[in-house]
């Protein structure tokens, strides 16, 4: 039995303007795979152009709970009727037709297909798995998408080169959601105080406190002599500050060397090594919360 349908969020991330209408696949599986690729990717509305097998378990099986797209698909007979209706027919090529096309990157395929959208329903086609498509069909569509692979090995099974176009049409989509409301998907989260980040960056005394708190460590365990300092203390501090810490970062580090000190025997010993000592001595103890 194939995985039941999970939910479809994405299906307007166009509208369903744009469809994928893959011509005369041979295997169902690949059917399936594509189903996935799209709704992986927000797109839901297939066209299938003369099946060699479509419905069958082998495709519902490969959706892996996608199969709400295939029961959306559309079945024709021709390439012409699954592009009829449609403004845009993009199709999927290798380079070096006798006469030249109009061809274009997927990136360049996917903006120029999500502009026309806003127009009319827009087509991207895909051919056949062991030869693509004819002549006759790449002379239907208005341009011709390369997909720049590894010209020693440059076949790309069909869900692969569909995979490759829904990516690119998503982050198109999502790139333009970020003159809006923003999209959370495309905002990096490096380092604390990006938006998602759990806790707040650390503050510069602390972080001071910690630097002062690691030395006099080090010299409690005879790594570090005061007198000799050479760059150990510069080369440590570039090492830290270039990690980005935030405070509950600051508050294990300090906590493991407070445990360091204790079982040294010389926790309690030094002095001035920062404020909030007591949280500090606690951080061991908070960090299994909070890790």
């Amino acid at each position: 039995m194939h995985k039941p349908a999970l939910p479809l969020e994405g299906t307007d991330t166009f509208q369903d303007q744009i469809r994928i209408v893959l011509v005369e696949t041979s295997h169902s599986g690949n059917i399936g795979a594509v189903a996935r690729a799209m709704k992986n990717m927000g797109l839901g509305n297939l066209w299938l152009v003369n099946p060699n097998s479509f419905p069958d378990e082998a495709s519902y099986a490969r959706s892996s709970g996608a199969s709400d797209v295939l029961d959306r698909a559309t079945v024709v007979s021709t390439l012409d009727e699954a592009i009829a209706d449609c403004v845009v027919v993009m199709g999927t090529s290798a380079r070096g037709r006798k006469v030249p096309w109009p061809v274009i990157a997927p990136p360049d395929a996917a903006a120029t297909a999500s502009e026309a959208a806003k127009g009319g329903r827009v087509a991207l086609v895909f051919g056949r798995e062991n030869h693509g498509l004819s002549n006759d069909e790449l002379q239907r569509c208005h341009y011709h998408i390369h997909i720049p692979s590894n010209p020693e090995y440059s076949s790309l099974n069909l869900a692969m080169a569909v995979q490759v176009m829904c990516y690119e049409l998503r982050m198109h989509y999502l790139r333009g959601l970020e003159g809006e409301e923003g999209s959370p998907y495309l905002k990096a989260m490096t380092r604390p105080g990006d938006e998602g980040w759990d806790v707040p960056p650390a503050e510069v005394h602390d972080v001071e406190g910690f630097f002062g708190h690691l030395e006099q460590v080090l010299v409690d365990v005879d790594f570090h002599r005061r007198e000799n300092p050479r760059q150990l203390m510069t080369r440590l501090r570039r090492l830290f500050q270039r990690a980005g810490l935030d405070q509950m970062e600051i508050n294990i580090l300090r906590g493991i060397l407070t445990a360091v000190q204790k079982a040294a025997g010389t926790h309690g010993k030094a002095q001035g090594l920062g404020k909030n000592n007591e949280a500090v001595d606690k951080a061991a103890e908070q960090e299994d919360g909070h890790v």
